[in-house]
């Protein structure tokens, strides 16, 4: 069984989708993970974010692989384990710009849709229920007001010690939704059978109470639990 949670940056997707994995003891995809590490390998090698060729080169030469550690995901680049590496906001950055192309997209989204084969799984991105797993059994999709987001943004990164201001973290946030939500590889979008919830003014205990009934009564219907 698979469960989706898509949505923009900072709507509260990766924090609940972890969390829903846990309780469930269910494996947890992480599929922003897969992207930084192209983003990664881009910074590393000096290939242009905006140079189709040469991304197209970068992908050739480099594989990307999900290992899991106790249900929790490890991106490797080349059989170097990254996952430690890329989450910094340049990496992010260059995770967006990349992405764009749908090569990128398409060599990363077999990555995967190979974690789902064979263990209940708990997915969280932009495009989960519409492009990697549409046949997903619950699909949920996470937003909440830009600046809404962009606080809980500056708030992970105080914490991870990294240096912004509000206004540069909005900016880059509503860039990051235009970018998203215009591209035409996989554009976010909630999918037509998502279950959309407003995270706005929610703790995370009350969005976990919603996708756990939610999942529960999947759960029920196809005699799972």
């Amino acid at each position: 069984m698979i469960v989706t949670i898509d949505g923009p940056s900072a709507a509260g997707k990766s924090t609940a989708a972890r969390e829903l994995a846990r309780r469930l003891g269910w494996r947890y995809l992480d599929s922003g993970l897969t992207y930084r590490a192209v983003g990664w390998a881009a910074l590393e090698t000096g290939t242009g974010l905006d140079d189709e060729n040469a991304a197209r080169q970068l992908m050739a030469q480099t594989q990307i692989a999900l290992k899991y550690r106790r249900d929790e995901p490890r991106v490797l680049v080349n059989g170097q384990d990254v996952t430690e590496l890329v989450r910094t906001p340049e990496i992010s950055e260059a995770a967006s710009a990349i992405s764009r192309f749908p090569f990128v997209r398409k060599k990363v989204v077999a990555v995967q849709r190979e974690a789902g084969r064979t263990k209940n799984l708990v997915a969280e991105g932009r495009d989960m229920g519409t492009v990697v797993f549409p046949e997903a059994e619950v699909k949920f999709f996470l937003h909440a007001s830009p600046e809404v987001r962009a606080e809980r943004r500056l708030r992970d990164w105080s914490r991870m010690r990294i240096q912004a201001d509000y206004a540069s973290v909005l900016a880059e946030l509503l860039n990051r939704d235009n970018r998203d939500t215009t591209r035409e590889a996989s554009p976010l979008r909630p999918a037509r059978d998502a279950i959309t919830i407003d995270t706005s003014d929610l703790t995370i205990e009350q969005v976990l109470e919603v996708l756990l009934r939610k999942t529960r009564e999947r759960c029920d219907e196809a005699d799972m639990v």
